[in-house]
């Protein structure tokens, strides 16, 4: 990383070497404090918690990580499958936590964090869910998110020849209507975080292989879901506190998974945020940092 680089994320930017560098943001809290590790999802990456984590860090370490292929974490070495990166959080809570933390994970972060608190209980002492995948219901498709995701699961051949039709997005045109497809209504993020999406995404057109390694981390994504029961299951027995946020106009992961995952496993706490989209952290900061605080103080202890 260049030490011109424009783009300076919120809170102190960091790398680590794990099989290749891996980038990081340490927003700050007492040194010898409770960590949380917060998880983006797909197409997501360290400034999704901008707002959110500094109203965390008065008695907690709160770390956000770039997962391979995304943020600024390149994918090579690593791949950007669901499966390579939850071994990449393995990865960064031995090398760099160095003991049991918090995982906060949205969307396909959620689901890497929900298998990290399964596969290697002694990392995770509590988990917090933001609008996780979860394991599917029907409902009805989203026109949004059909002409979004269309092509992902399509034979490259005919991929590249739907995509070679469209002219290509710029970076700010990709960060905006991803932050459409995950909002109810955009105009409720804050104008300097815009910015910061903006200007990330303009600084990830010279990682390398960044489509490539979306379209890896979206495959691998479908078939991990296409085997929703096994993962039905794996999340009932999870036997760290939980805690499930859920925005109720999520077009992503619809609200309906979200109560049905709820009442699939009563122990956990379970808050519908009204009126919001697949990112409360980003839409709705305080209201999402109000409810992970309580959580802690409430059933994780710290």
């Amino acid at each position: 990383m260049s030490n011109t680089d424009p783009y300076t994320p919120t809170g102190t930017s960091c790398w680590v070497d794990l099989d290749g560098p891996v980038h990081y943001v340490d927003h700050g809290g007492p040194p010898a404090a409770p960590v949380l590790v917060l998880v983006h999802g797909l197409g997501g990456s360290h400034a999704n918690w901008t707002s959110f984590a500094p109203l965390l860090t008065d008695r907690r370490r709160v770390l956000a990580l770039d997962l391979a292929g995304f943020g600024l974490t390149g994918g090579h070495p690593r791949d950007a499958t669901v499966s390579g990166n939850r071994l990449l959080l393995q990865q960064f809570l031995e090398k760099v936590v160095g003991r049991p933390a918090v995982l906060v994970g949205n969307s396909m972060g959620g689901l890497i964090t929900a298998m990290q608190a399964a596969e290697q209980p002694r990392t995770v002492s509590g988990l917090a869910l933001v609008d996780p995948v979860l394991p599917w219901v029907f409902s009805r498709p989203d026109r949004l998110v059909i002409s979004t995701f269309a092509a992902v699961g399509m034979p490259e051949p005919v991929r590249r020849a739907l995509l070679g039709r469209r002219p290509p997005l710029t970076a700010t045109q990709a960060a905006l209507e991803l932050l459409e497809l995950c909002c109810a209504d955009p105009a409720r993020i804050s104008p300097d975080v815009v910015d910061q999406h903006v200007a990330l995404a303009r600084r990830r057109r010279s990682v390398p292989n960044t489509e490539a390694d979306l379209l890896l981390a979206a495959r691998s994504l479908i078939w991990v879901m296409a085997r929703r029961r096994r993962y039905a299951a794996q999340l009932h027995e999870l036997r760290r506190p939980v805690l499930l946020i859920h925005g109720s106009e999520d077009r992503l992961v619809p609200i309906r998974a979200a109560r049905r995952t709820a009442a699939a496993n009563p122990s956990w706490r379970f808050e519908e945020a009204t009126g919001i989209g697949h990112v409360p952290m980003l839409e709705s900061p305080a209201w999402t940092a109000a409810q992970v605080n309580d959580w802690l103080a409430t059933s994780v202890g710290v």
